[in-house]
């Protein structure tokens, strides 16, 4: 059987995440320790107690997201979970991805996505940049509205998480973001709203993060991942170490083409994914990608221990 794994991106980090493994699943508790030692505070404790005003800050959300992420993957294998076939992550996912395949140390990932968080956040000054969802409108018709804000305005804006089909996030300028709300909606968006997001990410403005963040991942190593990853920038898996590289730098400021990644999956064959991280948005988006295919979140322990025997059969 042809098998992924799914990773998750930011948004998904809640207080109180992935309690119920704490006592019950050893490989959770031991990787949030090693998180936690390269990071310099209690990664597990912040999890459990929040607040959530941090949770949601960029360079502590990052990390939190890949060791949810690893921690999962390593306790679905110690499991003897079915094996993995194919990865793909959601934005900061294909990091957690890479390093639950062996492409990155956990340790070097860790300290990696704290910079890419607080590069990202860094990259924009507080309030002049903006994120927003729009829901029940043609891709093509979101792009066209976003060039003739940009040309008419000179201001970046952007489509940037192509999540799922009528669901699309664009980025950019807050005052582009404002002046593009109604002409959406006027074109026939159902929902066109402004994201409560600290940063307008995965757009041009992010490219100064992306330039800091290089020296970074240039001094860590990276292998060939173990199971191919999918990644973001290309939809498709790389083995070369220096395109792996060069991807994770451009996905900083290039979209993330969710809807084509789970598109991909049918020509692969994978007809059972499962989500690796809290929450279970990755699976409501991939249920209307792939219709067909069938889609297990494992937030609780209830969810994983229910897919670890569907999908081993």
């Amino acid at each position: 059987m042809t098998f992924a794994a799914l990773f998750p991106g930011q948004g998904s980090q809640t207080v109180g995440m992935l309690s119920d493994f704490g006592a019950k699943v050893p490989e959770i508790k031991e990787t949030f320790s090693e998180a936690s030692d390269v990071l310099g505070y209690d990664l597990w404790m912040l999890a459990q107690k929040g607040p959530a005003e941090q949770l949601s800050l960029t360079e502590f959300t990052q990390p939190l997201m890949l060791t949810s992420g690893v921690a999962l993957y390593r306790a679905w294998s110690r499991a003897n979970g079915q094996p993995v076939s194919y990865m793909a992550g959601h934005s900061v996912g294909e990091y957690t991805a890479l390093t639950a395949a062996g492409s990155l140390k956990l340790a070097d990932a860790v300290k990696l996505v704290r910079a890419r968080g607080k590069f990202m956040q860094e990259a924009v000054p507080q309030a002049t940049g903006a994120m927003a969802a729009v829901i029940g409108l043609d891709d093509d018709k979101i792009e066209a509205v976003c060039t003739k804000v940009s040309n008419d305005s000179g201001l970046i804006i952007e489509a940037v998480n192509y999540n799922a089909p009528g669901q699309l996030v664009i980025a950019g300028h807050a005052e582009a973001i404002e002046v593009s709300l109604p002409m959406l909606r006027e074109a026939g968006a159902k929902r066109a709203l402004s994201l409560p997001v600290s940063a307008p990410f995965h757009c041009a403005l992010m490219k100064p993060a992306a330039d800091r963040l290089k020296p970074v991942l240039d001094a860590i190593e990276v292998h060939i991942p173990t199971a191919p990853v999918i990644q973001n920038v290309s939809i498709r898996p790389e083995t070369d170490v220096a395109v792996i590289r060069a991807q994770l730098i451009k996905q900083t400021f290039s979209p993330v083409r969710w809807t084509q990644i789970v598109h991909s999956f049918e020509g692969l064959g994978i007809q059972k994914a499962a989500e690796f991280g809290p929450g279970s948005v990755l699976c409501g988006l991939a249920k209307r990608i792939q219709t067909d295919a069938l889609h297990y979140p494992l937030g609780t322990r209830e969810m994983f221990f229910k897919a670890l025997q569907e999908i081993n059969g």
